[in-house]
Order: structure tokens, then C-alpha cells, then sequence
């Protein structure tokens, strides 16, 4: 049975609702997305309508830049605005305003000289409506996009890093003013002791030092693994020598690709990533048998609250000298008349002495 159908009506069947404002606007929108074939569905999840510059301006002034966002969305939702004046601002939020009107599809304009220049913008035929999403929700869905974009990457550099296998030695912390030459001379018995194999030495950006291992000749074949096989047997002679002349801090296996990238480690492989290794690889702190002070011996350690007693009882002696210095006496009347008859004494005294008495 039709909705409120009788005998003399057949309900509201046949009965449309009248289109307004919001449902023009949709079908309006409707059809431009099927003109221009975008897929409205592709714009609900983690698609970002505004510019890497328009964002990176908004998380300079978070605070302001809202305000100015919902500036925008009011002027958009107007249909009888086609004009927005800002007030004067600095060149920097002028420029934001002039992104933002770019991503809702508004023209901007700048008009006056400083320091009443200002910001107005405009409706034209090619703004539809203002982007659905905010752009704190842009930069959000931006941010948790990098940070899996960075995982993946880091999670894919260690696994190509784990399959690289070692082709050389990389020194860390080399001493100072140390030459490729004297390198090269002070490691010439051990880079020589491996028939068929010869190292390129080369310094890095980061001024560390690259030992690469290659084919001696040409016409040399040398499988990767047997290369491998061959540097980790050297390396213990290696070490022990850059310790003995102190050519650098420490020497580490690594595979180093034709531009000389590191691409992997000795340190990060995958056996040495628990924390129990790293804490097994640092030398125990020495023990040190405590040592009794002699009598009369003072202690290195010095105590704070007594440099401080110390330094306040001297504070107030210096202040209680200079009041006895400074200190008025009590009957001055009577003090500059002892000095009269001081200095009157004092000129007799000197004239019987002029007198031979």
C-alpha cells in the first residue's frame, strides 16, 4: 500500500522533493567530477587537495593560519561574496594567503604599498567548492604518511644492507694528518698477503677512511663471498696494527658500492643489534682499591657546604672591617679638639728643635 494512498489521492507517490541550494551544489559537482573523470571516492582517504608549501607555511603559525582557513571556508560557502579583503600583514602570511586561495581555487591579488599592502581575493569560474578536508587534517595524514614512508625505507636499507656482503674495511676516527701514503705503507704486509687482491683507499666525506678490496689485475675473477672470506680473515691483522701505530680509532668490516656509499657495516649487522652485545663489548670499568688518607692528608674531594661556611664567615669579616673603618665616633666636638691640641703640640715640639732647646 502506497504511502497515505486513498480512494481519491494516490499518495505521495508520484510526489518529488524540490531541489535546493545544497542539492544543486552536489549535482553541480556531480557532473564536473564525471566531466574532468575524477573519482570522488579516491579524495576520501588519504588524499592532501593543498600544497607541500601551503602546509609547511601552516605549521610555521598553526594558531593564525586556522584563522585564516576559516576565513576562507566562510567566504567559499557565501555564494553571494565574490570578494574578501584581508587586512595588512607581512609579506610572509601574504604569501600564505595567496597558496591557500591557489588550493581553493580563488584568485589572489596583493594592492598597496607598504606598509598598507594587503590581500584580496576572488571568486572566478574555476572554484567549486572548498577542499572537504582541513588542513590540520592534511598535515596529519601527511606526517603519519612520511613516518610509515620512513619505516619502510629504514626496514628495506637493513635488509639490503644484511644481503651486502663485506668488500673492505672503513677506519673511524683516523689520526690527524694521516696520508693515503702512510697508510698504505704501514699496512702494506697485511693489504699484500692475499694473492690476486688489492685495496683502494679512499677517504670519505665524514673523514673516515675506506679500504676497498678489488681484483688485482683485470683479467682477475674473484667471486664476491671468496672476497669476503678473504677480508675477514685479515681483518684481525689489520686491527692489531692500526691499534699498534694508532692510525685511526677502530676498523670495521664493510661493503662499499663503486661510489664508495657504505652500504653496510660490520656494526649493523644483525648480531650485534641485541643490547646485551653492546654492553659485552664495552670493557668493564677498573675496579680501584679505595685508598686510606695519611695523617695530615687532605681529601681531593671537597666538600660543598664548607666552601661555602667558609666563603660566607669571610663575607663577613671583610664587611665587619670595613664598618669599623667607615664608623663615625660618638662626641666629634671633642674628637677635633684632641686633634688641635695634637698638631699644636706637634708645632712646639718643632720649634724648640729650631730653637737648639
Amino acid at each position: 500500500m502506497k504511502c497515505n494512498a486513498s480512494k481519491g489521492s494516490e499518495g505521495n507517490g508520484q510526489k518529488s522533493l524540490n531541489c535546493d541550494d545544497e542539492c544543486a551544489r552536489l549535482e553541480r559537482n556531480r557532473r564536473l567530477a564525471l566531466a574532468l573523470n575524477i573519482d570522488p571516492e579516491a579524495h576520501k582517504d588519504d588524499h592532501v587537495p593543498y600544497s607541500a608549501e601551503t602546509l609547511r607555511m601552516f605549521r610555521e603559525n598553526v594558531k593564525w593560519a586556522q584563522v585564516q582557513e576559516r576565513e576562507f571556508r566562510v567566504f567559499a560557502k557565501d555564494e553571494a561574496e565574490k570578494r574578501l579583503r584581508f587586512k595588512p600583514m607581512p609579506s610572509h602570511q601574504r604569501a600564505f594567503l595567496h597558496s591557500l586561495a591557489e588550493d581553493f581555487g580563488f584568485d589572489s591579488e596583493s594592492m598597496d604599498p607598504e606598509p598598507h599592502r594587503h590581500v584580496a581575493i576572488f571568486k572566478t569560474p574555476r572554484f567549486v567548492m572548498a577542499p572537504m578536508k582541513t588542513l590540520a587534517e592534511c598535515v596529519r595524514i601527511r606526517l603519519n604518511a612520511e613516518a610509515v614512508t620512513t619505516k619502510l625505507v629504514e626496514e628495506q636499507r637493513r635488509l639490503r644492507s644484511n644481503n651486502e656482503v663485506y668488500n673492505g674495511f672503513i677506519l673511524t676516527h683516523p689520526r690527524f694528518g694521516l696520508t693515503i701514503e702512510e697508510l698504505r705503507s704501514d699496512l702494506s704486509v697485511q693489504l699484500e698477503s692475499t694473492p690476486g687482491l688489492a685495496f683502494d683507499i679512499s677517504f670519505l666525506p665524514s673523514e673516515e677512511i675506506v679500504l676497498k678490496a678489488k681484483p688485482a689485475t683485470a683479467s682477475t675473477n674473484i667471486q664476491a663471498s671468496s672476497i669476503e672470506a678473504a677480508v675477514k680473515a685479515m681483518k684481525p691483522a689489520i686491527a692489531n696494527t692500526i691499534s699498534t701505530k694508532n692510525l685511526a680509532t677502530a676498523c670495521q668490516l664493510c661493503s662499499s658500492d663503486s661510489s664508495l656509499n657504505v652500504l653496510r657495516r660490520e656494526l649493523d649487522s644483525s648480531e650485534n643489534r641485541d643490547g646485551w652485545s653492546r654492553v659485552a663489548a664495552k670493557a668493564a670499568a677498573p675496579r680501584s682499591i679505595p685508598r686510606h688518607l695519611g695523617v695530615g692528608e687532605k681529601s681531593s674531594y671537597t666538600v660543598l657546604g664548607s666552601k661555602l661556611k667558609d666563603a660566607k664567615r669571610k663575607k663577613e669579616e671583610a664587611e665587619k672591617t670595613k664598618k669599623e673603618e667607615l664608623c663615625l665616633v660618638d662626641d666629634w666636638e671633642e674628637e677635633v679638639r684632641k686633634e688641635a691640641e695634637e698638631i699644636g703640640v706637634g708645632d712646639g715640639l718643632v720649634g724648640e728643635q729650631r730653637n737648639g732647646v
